[in-house]
């Protein structure tokens, strides 16, 4: 059975339906360019008999895009085969596009990345009015460019300064914003309309071209050579390292094929695109980025975590007791999914101000269009705001996101426990203290887990579950569906103080304070985590946290941990935090004063008494970049290998995805081990030992590490 139906009705329009045997969504394998050849042969053929052909889709979707399968085995050694396959394929669109008949593309759902290459690749494009639908290039989030002839059509048909950012930044659009941008064309009401528009605009076109294959045809906003697009084109590739601070490939050999592209004519200018791609698709960032963001998290999405043989959950009514910044946004994550929320604190003005937060962020989804009035109603009339204990009756969730203390939680577990339904689940929201010294105070610690979401809520994707040493199979893969419910990414561990990502991530924080404290100058470290690929230096992140709040999460370890005939042993970084917070009142950015100051009006800037205070200057002057940047990486990498080696972590997916979308750790290495492997499990090894050597034993090879670099065996 052939991946496209070719159905030529009596009235000489051609419909193309792809329809890919045996898979959910369409995709660019070799099945799809076999009928995509076929398909167009018996065009050719068939040419004097058609009137208009129209293409679209037997799935749900329109076009998953290329198949990542494929792409993710391409090596330098088979480029010239995969260029060549590449080139073979965009003849045979070009073919369909320069036949001289109408060729509309009617898209039913999503086309993504190759799916709307295809619809670029026709000359109207009729798309269902269906708010879920997206359209757009997304391939830059995976490392790659638009190889099917998206950075040659796009800037021909919107202009160059128009495509950049969906191109460069991957911008997904719903039907009308994509329409309003000029990268469809029409709305369709029903699929029964979308193929009357089709036959309607090729009764009305009987010859069609592309604007760029017609004569005198001119570049909306101007060619590159145009003044003032090349005046604008001068300025962009410093203003795009200022932001991929030159980690990421892909925007650059994408802005690359679309300038050197609009300099000559269609067919070299894919020839451009098509040597780009392939440098891209054997390149390691794209090996990275497509082998964790798109293999690994699929793993996780599709349970790969979650325990076998429990019937999936689906939660009814939750509890999350209070109501601060995180309660509050745990509320409006699980009320928006359709879940009651009783959002309970010790006030109700408390309980009713952290309503408030999930009120303000449905009204601006109503002033952007995206949600009714009608439907803001709904998701709030589900949020109880409560200051009684009684109200969490029938539970069968129960989140406490109360402060960072060990008695505190005890006390809220103890009173909301008892509301639970029969077999309801406890969690907690904790970011350090360990699970199974907080189930101490459930009268069912089986039921008791820990479910650490990351600030804001609304806008961050990874729940860490952590299981205690008493959490159950069972409540393990119920807390997996209640995460995945509420449309979030779920990564597991197991129980350890700071879990995973909250150890990982005080490791970068305390690197940066601790060079500070060397005398390393503060703009030089927060340029570092920058330019290694961190979303903000940790000086930044310090400050955001809060430093009395690391004070605190650092005493409570301590004492915890002595209290359990441990010793503490104490980080470089511990000094400085104590003398910026009670020498010099300075305790982060909400409290006005940290590392930067933040001025009422005008951006915020490094505090300058840093300089005098810590700066040696002959130091600041001789320290390397890429020194600062190696200890940055290295020594998250080097503690996401220990909770390996501990069984903190289980899986070598959960530690990639979680050090990514819970701390931050730069998106294009594919994740702290993805680092370790890339780099070279003997390579890394041997720099660790040179880091440890210089700045001391917290940078020590753990032993799961030299065993890995003994064989030189990755980590999968």
């Amino acid at each position: 059975m052939s991946a496209i139906r070719y159905d030529l009705g009596s009235d000489q329009i051609l419909t193309l339906t792809i329809d890919m045997p045996g898979q959910s969504a369409n995709t660019m394998n070799k099945a799809f360019r076999e009928a995509l050849d076929d398909a167009v042969s018996k065009v050719q053929g068939d040419l004097e008999n058609i009137r208009g052909i129209i293409v679209t889709s037997g799935k749900k979707t329109f076009f998953a895009g290329g198949d990542l399968n494929e792409i993710f085995k391409v090596t330098r050694d088979n480029a010239q085969l995969f260029e060549d396959m590449v080139n073979g394929m965009k003849a045979q669109m070009r073919a369909l596009e320069t036949c001289g008949k109408p060729v509309v593309a009617a898209i039913n759902g999503a086309a993504l990345g190759g799916g709307f290459e295809i619809a670029l690749a026709c000359h109207h494009r009729i798309v269902l009015n269906n708010n879920s639908i997206q359209l757009g290039l997304p391939e830059v989030s995976l490392g790659l460019l638009p190889g099917g002839g998206g950075t040659q059509r796009l800037p021909r048909m919107i202009g160059l300064e128009a495509a950049f950012p969906l191109l460069m930044e991957g911008k997904k659009l719903r039907p009308a914003a994509a329409l309003k941008a000029g990268i469809i064309d029409e709305l369709a009401d029903s699929p029964e309309d979308m193929m009357a528009k089709a036959r309607a605009f090729i009764d009305a076109n009987p010859k069609c071209q592309q604007p760029w294959d017609k004569k005198g045809y001119k570049m909306p906003g101007g060619a590159p050579h145009h003044p003032a697009m090349a005046q604008k084109l001068a300025i962009a590739p410093a203003m795009l390292k200022q932001k991929t601070k030159g980690c990421y490939p892909a925007p650059e050999r994408i802005m690359a094929a679309a300038v050197e592209g609009a300099q000559v004519d269609f067919d070299n200018g894919s020839l451009i695109e098509t040597r780009y791609f392939a440098e891209l698709v054997i390149g390691q960032v794209a090996k990275n980025m497509t082998g964790t963001f798109w293999f690994q998290l699929n793993d996780i999405n599709a349970g790969g975590s979650r325990p076998s043989g429990v019937e999936k959950e689906t939660f009814k009514k939750v509890g999350v007791l209070g109501a601060g910044m995180m309660g509050a946004g745990i509320a409006y994550a699980t009320a928006n999914r359709g879940m009651e929320v009783v959002l309970k604190d010790v006030s109700l003005e408390n309980a009713e101000k952290g309503k408030s937060y999930s009120e303000n962020l449905l009204a601006k989804k109503v002033s952007r269009g995206h949600m009714t009035e009608e439907k803001k109603a709904e998701i709030l009339g589900r949020i109880k705001a409560t200051d009684s204990a009684a109200d969490l009756e029938g539970c069968d969730l129960v989140i406490e996101a109360v402060f960072e203390d060990s008695d505190l939680k005890a006390k809220v577990t103890a009173e909301a426990e008892p509301k639970l339904v029969g077999n309801g689940i406890f969690a907690s929201n904790t970011s350090t203290i360990p699970i199974t010294q907080l189930a101490k105070a459930s009268a069912k610690p089986e039921n008791f887990i820990g479910l650490h979401f990351f600030s804001p809520v609304d806008k961050m994707m990874l729940v860490e579950i952590i299981v205690g040493e008493k959490t159950s199979d069972e409540t393990l893969a119920r807390a997996f569906d209640y995460v995945q419910q509420i449309g979030k990414t779920p990564v597991v561990v197991n129980d350890s103080r700071g879990f995973f990502t909250s150890r990982v991530f005080g490791t970068f924080v305390n690197e940066g304070i601790s060079m500070l404290g060397e005398g390393i100058h503060p703009a030089s470290i927060e340029n570092a985590g920058l330019m290694a690929g961190m979303p903000v230096g940790p000086l930044t992140i310090s400050d955001e946290v809060s430093l009395t709040l690391m004070q605190h999460v650092r005493d409570q370890s301590k004492k915890d941990t002595e209290a359990a005939g441990g010793i503490w042993n104490a980080h470089p970084a511990e000094a400085i935090i104590d003398q910026m917070v009670k020498d010099h009142g300075r305790k982060g950015k909400a409290a006005g004063a940290g590392f930067y100051e933040y001025p009422a009006k005008g951006r915020k800037y490094l505090w300058p008494e840093l300089e005098t205070l810590y700066v040696d200057s002959e130091k600041a002057r001789k320290v390397e970049l890429q020194e600062l940047k190696d200890r940055i990486l290295f020594i998250q990498a080097i503690e996401t290998v220990r909770c390996l080696e501990e069984g903190v972590l289980r899986t070598v997916e959960d530690a990639n995805i979680g050090s990514i979308f819970g701390i931050g750790y730069a998106p294009w290495t594919g994740g702290a081990i993805q680092f370790i492997n890339q780099y070279g499990v003997r390579a890394f090894t041997e720099r660790a030992r040179e880091l440890a050597a210089t700045y001391g034993e917290r940078f020590s090879p753990p032993a799961l590490l030299l065993e890995h670099a003994e064989q030189d065996k990755p980590f999968v």
